[in-house]
């Protein structure tokens, strides 16, 4: 832990924390300062004037990166009949109703994304203790619960990430690994941060976007000047 501790230290050093960054600034420190052994994933978070508690400012949905997230996404679709058949030509990873069901409940969790048709809710109901907690359940917002079973497994293999806002105002969506270009980066990041600036819900008045950071993995995060993010190269 200390190995560790030493290695962030000297990578936080290198952040100025009463700055915020460009960008595209931002984004080049990020690699300049990422000291994990792996191709760490690149967070954005996202700190917005919302009171989660009023419905119209409880902020949830999906958005498609251009350059996804340097992940695949392993998903499990709950189908019947044709819907299932289609899932399985999609590239669903894995497709069942009942017995996959009650695979999950015995506790499988072989799977990144969950998608359903709506006649399968009623059973995937059962579920929602198990898959709630983890953030897995088919939902209407995200577009996880849908009869074109087809473009939503074609969206999640292509990078889509789904967004939540926390209790204080937060989201965090992965936008791709260390190992993305500049650009790539740069692309996610404005398209994450131009989805969620459009949803600013009119009760909400004053400043919207209150903080913009990146991040690595295990590394410290960098402030970004949000005009910057949406501003002409």
């Amino acid at each position: 832990m200390a190995k560790k501790g030493k290695k962030f230290a000297a990578a936080a050093a290198q952040v100025d924390k009463t700055k915020a960054y460009s960008a595209l600034e931002a984004i080049e420190l990020l690699k300049k300062v990422s000291f994990e052994k792996f191709d760490a994933s690149v967070e954005f978070a996202i700190r917005l004037k919302l009171d989660p508690r009023k419905a119209e400012q409880n902020l949830r949905g999906a958005v498609v990166l251009p350059h996804g997230t340097g992940k695949t996404k392993t998903v499990l679709v709950f189908a019947k009949g044709e819907k299932a058949k289609e899932a399985l030509a999609a590239g669903a990873d894995f497709v069942g109703d009942d017995e996959m069901i009650d695979k999950v409940l015995k506790g499988w969790f072989e799977f990144d994304t969950v998608v359903a048709t709506p006649d399968m809710m009623a059973q995937v109901g059962k579920l929602g203790r198990t898959l709630g907690p983890k953030g897995l359940m088919p939902n209407p917002k995200t577009g996880t619960v849908t009869m074109d079973v087809t473009k939503a497994i074609n969206e999640i293999k292509a990078g889509k990430v789904e967004y939540r806002v926390d209790k204080v105002g937060n989201i965090h969506v992965s936008i791709g690994k260390v190992s993305f270009n500049n650009d790539q980066l740069l692309e996610n990041l404005r398209t994450i941060y131009d989805t969620l600036f459009k949803l600013r819900p009119s009760t909400v008045k004053g400043v919207f976007v209150q903080n913009v950071a990146i991040a690595s993995t295990m590394g410290p995060g960098i402030k970004v000047d949000s005009e910057s993010i949406l501003a002409k190269l």
